[in-house]
């Protein structure tokens, strides 16, 4: 579970730095332009109108893979947060093989996507789901 969370969230960040270094590049072609028409940005040059509505698609699809990547974060923690207390229940009562229980049920559950149901997903982790 440790792997994953981790896997996803250096994929988080990995998206997050093409973000910024795209926003930066887009910020640096847009005062070069400004520069280049006397300080105003062409908002009548056609192709500058193109390459902003490029860059405002592509944000709104970063956006949406972002908030993708938050909720896969959230499952994930929802499911730590379960194995975590599945261990501490199992230590408490002088045994392993409930929380080994619990981390087969919960790596039976996959891996993907919103939903989680069962003893595979968050939905025992006191109302956090």
């Amino acid at each position: 579970m440790l792997d994953q969370l981790e896997s996803v969230l250096r994929y988080v960040a990995d998206e997050l730095a093409g973000w910024r270094a795209r926003a930066v590049k887009a910020e640096a072609e847009l005062k070069e332009g400004g520069a280049r028409s006397g300080g105003a940005v062409a908002k009548s040059d056609p192709e500058t109108r193109g390459r902003v509505a490029d860059l405002e698609q592509e944000n709104r699809t970063l956006r949406q893979r972002v908030d993708a990547a938050r909720g896969r974060v959230h499952d994930l923690l929802s499911r730590l947060t379960f194995l975590e207390e599945q261990a501490r229940q199992a230590g408490g009562n002088g045994g392993v093989g409930g929380a080994a229980g619990a981390a087969g049920a919960t790596a039976a559950g996959g891996t993907g996507g919103a939903t989680s149901s069962g003893s595979g997903g968050g939905g025992g982790t006191g109302g956090s789901r």
